[in-house]
């Protein structure tokens, strides 16, 4: 079994009204075994384990536990980093959780994935400056006889503006749903894409991978995120400090829940075969 199996066990399902035998193999799992099997498996794999269910959102619990496991690993290991090193004792813990938490935003992320819009920041609505047309009576409202007395017209009271007015429209950029998808928007989530210099040589498409992405399908979560949120903890971290090293502490982070969930899946099929 993999890790890739698990979600559906989480679903409910719809009574099978039908008068088939159900499958009575000897090597079929029961929803008892499975459920045996995941505690055995995130006994011997917590970290990956629970880094697996909280990137499917089956449970936000697990999200945060996986976050707490690699802060923990993260606390044990970035005294390696000089400009982690000389972080006060009261501090380092916060940085370290810190860079956890976007560690799993970015491992987490795929091209179905929804972010904050750039643009409102969540909002939906964002202010633009228009300009209305306005009808004003500076003499007064017409009176009553100038709807009916001949060449006389109700618009000769009007006196029209145009104003200046600041109001609220729909977001351009998400629509007005105040996410937008993290797919690539060169592939569309897809990892690939046209060559269209080597597809005109030879007549007919030629797909590579997407230039963009890197065929991911969808945009990392920028580390600069992850530095400015430090930032506001402390300012004993410094650009050039975290371009030069701490970055990669932080990209060994990102990687390490990959490790780990591999490592789950492996202790899941041992498990199950």
């Amino acid at each position: 079994m993999k890790l890739e199996d698990l979600p559906k066990y989480y679903s409910p399902k719809s009574p099978c009204l039908t008068d088939a035998s159900a499958s009575t193999s000897k090597d079929a799992l029961s929803i008892t075994d499975v459920m045996a099997a995941q505690g055995m498996t995130q006994n011997r794999a917590e970290m990956g384990f629970s880094a697996f269910l909280g990137k499917m959102g089956i449970s936000m619990n697990d999200r945060a536990r996986a976050t707490e496991l690699l802060a923990d690993y993260a606390l044990s290991r970035c005294d390696r980093v000089v400009a982690l090193r000389k972080l006060p004792a009261e501090i380092k813990p916060v940085v370290m959780r810190i860079m956890a938490s976007y560690a799993f935003e970015d491992y987490a992320r795929s091209a179905a994935s929804k972010k904050q819009c750039p643009c409102c920041y969540g909002e939906k609505f964002i202010e633009s400056v228009v300009f209305t047309n306005k009808v004003q009576y500076p003499d007064g409202k017409p009176p009553v006889w100038a709807k009916c007395t001949k060449g006389v017209y109700p618009s000769y009271w009007e006196e029209w503006k145009k104003v200046r007015e600041v109001v609220k429209v729909a977001c351009p950029e998400c629509g007005g749903k105040g996410e937008v998808s993290t797919a690539c928007k060169d592939c569309r989530g897809r990892g690939v894409a046209i060559h269209r210099e080597e597809s005109v040589k030879r007549g007919m498409p030629v797909i590579r991978d997407c230039q963009r992405c890197g065929g991911r399908g969808y945009e990392r979560l920028p580390s600069t995120e992850a530095f400015n949120a430090i930032c506001e903890v402390t300012n004993q971290i410094t650009r050039a400090s975290w371009e030069k090293t701490v970055k990669k502490f932080y990209d060994a982070l990102v990687t390490r829940f990959d490790i780990e969930e591999a490592w789950a899946e492996r202790q899941l099929k041992k498990v199950t075969r």
